[in-house]
């Protein structure tokens, strides 16, 4: 009888011990899924992608290190890369058909599934945090348009003239898009040089075609996070909204399974709810986190003839990423290791 309380003592404490000790944080995140191929992309382009990705996942990592919440190095390294010209998010928007950059995110804390969402906005410098917002400060779980930009405003969050997501390359392509569909081209927006300068070179636009950045990480606490931001597809029509703010289909995160964000079709990522789906698999069906996202991705939107790809993790560090097309810009670190990062189908 000793031997057996000293033996459920022992293991009572090494429960206690481990349990106090804290998880090893990770983080995956994506900058956009579509044609990107090598012979589309000149190195110094290639080179500067994979240094903005490097930079993203830096300040995703330095969060977590210092002990910063999942959500907080989400939110950290999505502010980075709607400040970046080179992604589809934020200040590298792309236009809709009427010559406007409408922008959309959300974010969703896997910890208790609190969820904030925005569609839409024009003027609010980081869409990601006004989505935080939206969870944080609001009852809701998504504010549209006009509404939600002013929930940002009087939430104090930075704002911005429209014409400061404007960007010549972007605007090229949308000019682009609209010949090849011999549809008018909008004026030139309100607050922009008349004259165009050549945009820099990054690939056809068919590179960008699902451009989107997104975010999953893992904190210190054991909580995972997901964020996605983009701007949508080029010349899209007015009032259009894709998978990336609506919760289940391009951004999901539960500490019971995993948590996702998606980039690709949007209207394949909502019919098939591409995020939950992965999460729900792991959960009910005890899949892997990658055989869970390779049977969505690679399987059912496929199937469906829908393009794209995925990032996930989940509470035991499982860092994982797929995708149908080409290519998908992507980079992930775990605490301790060493960060990978990706362009092209063939790379890890």
């Amino acid at each position: 009888m000793r031997k057996l309380l000293i033996f459920l003592c022992c293991g009572l404490l090494t429960c206690v011990i481990e349990a106090q000790q804290p998880h090893k944080w990770a983080v995956v995140l994506h900058g956009g899924a579509g044609v990107i191929e090598r012979g589309q992309m000149d190195p110094k382009t290639e080179a500067a992608y994979r240094a903005d990705l490097q930079t993203a996942l830096q300040k995703a990592a330095d969060t977590l290190d210092k002990g910063g919440s999942a959500l907080d190095a989400v939110e950290a390294a999505i502010q980075f890369m709607e400040d970046d010209p080179l992604f589809n998010a934020g200040r590298g928007a792309v236009f809709t058909a009427a010559g406007k950059n409408e922008l959309d995110a959300a974010i969703m804390d896997g910890s208790n599934l609190k969820a904030g969402a925005v569609a839409g906005v024009t003027r609010t410098r980081h869409p990601i945090s006004l989505a935080r917002a939206v969870m944080e400060k609001s009852p809701h779980v998504m504010l549209i348009g006009s509404g939600a930009d002013e929930f940002a405003a009087a939430n104090g969050l930075e704002m911005v003239d429209p014409s400061f997501f404007f960007t010549e390359r972007r605007w090229q392509e949308l000019v682009d898009e609209l010949k090849k569909e011999g549809k008018p081209i909008p004026p030139r927006p309100n607050g922009v040089s008349p004259v165009g300068a050549p945009p820099s070179p990054a690939g056809k636009p068919e590179a960008h075609k699902f451009g989107t950045v997104g975010v999953v990480a893992l904190d210190k606490q054991g909580n995972i996070a997901a964020g996605t931001s983009t701007g949508g597809l080029t010349a899209k029509m007015w009032g259009r909204v894709g998978d990336s703010p609506i919760i289940g289909a391009g951004t999901y995160a539960d500490n019971r399974s995993c948590a996702v964000s998606g980039t690709g079709a949007g209207e394949y990522f909502i019919r098939l709810t591409v995020a939950r789906t992965i999460c729900a698999l792991v959960q009910y069906k005890g899949m892997s986190l990658q055989e869970a996202a390779d049977d969505v991705i690679q399987h059912q939107l496929t199937d469906m003839k829908g393009d794209g790809g995925i990032i996930a993790i989940d509470t035991r560090g499982d860092m994982v990423w797929s995708f149908n097309t080409p290519g998908m810009y992507r980079a992930r670190i775990a605490q301790g290791g060493k960060p990978e990062i990706g362009v092209y189908k063939d790379q890890p």
